[in-house]
């Protein structure tokens, strides 16, 4: 299993549980919650797969079924949606930014694998990464985190570029990949902690 591999199941996991969460808080029904996590965990990547024009990833392969179903249990053995308020919207920070993180760098990769210009492997690691959310929050009535949350997809912007640059200088390797996801995801929760935001208009 290669590391890419591996950050993609990470950040499946991540985002089953970020939907599971935002289903729990609007206080939807079994069904709902299941479909809030579904399309959090691999809406990204088929909205990026039918751009690149190929059969979504999900449709051919198991794995991300596989993990969100193990996933979706492990967050009911645990009784999140038993948690407190507080500690629910910690959680939900907790689990979409590695999700954000994580799916941007195997977008980003998709792209570098079909040698594409920077604006592609940048596009493709933001769409991964924040597409499932947007529909997410679309479902469930609320304003896509990215038009409404402080330093969210710039970080995805950031890591895209990081992607291109390296594999230009030929340092892309999956020590590489680690020190992105933890350093991408330490700077998520930095930005969000001391409240870094874009200017607005």
């Amino acid at each position: 299993m290669t590391a890419t591999e591996i950050i993609h199941i990470i950040g499946t996991a991540a985002f089953a549980v970020s939907g599971y969460l935002v289903g729990v808080r609007k206080r939807l029904d079994m069904l709902g919650v299941l479909i809030a996590a579904l399309l959090t965990a691999v809406g990204g990547g088929i909205i990026r797969d039918a751009v690149i024009g190929r059969i979504p990833v999900v449709f051919v392969e198991n794995t991300a079924w596989i993990v969100i179903g193990i996933t979706l249990l492990l967050s009911w053995l645990f009784k999140l949606q038993k948690s407190r308020k507080r500690e629910l919207a910690t959680a939900f920070l907790l689990a979409d930014s590695l999700g954000l993180v994580a799916f941007t760098i195997t977008g980003a990769q998709v792209g570098l694998d079909l040698d594409l210009n920077i604006f592609g492997v940048v596009m493709l690691g933001f769409v991964t990464a924040v597409g499932g959310g947007i529909v997410r929050d679309v479902l469930v009535n609320d304003i896509p985190m990215i038009l409404r949350k402080d330093f969210y997809g710039t970080v995805s912007v950031i890591i895209g570029l990081a992607m291109y640059l390296l594999d230009r200088a030929g340092w892309i390797n999956p020590l590489m990949l680690n020190v992105l996801l933890f350093g991408g995801y330490a700077l998520r929760l930095w930005a969000y902690r001391v409240a870094w935001a874009l200017p607005r208009f």
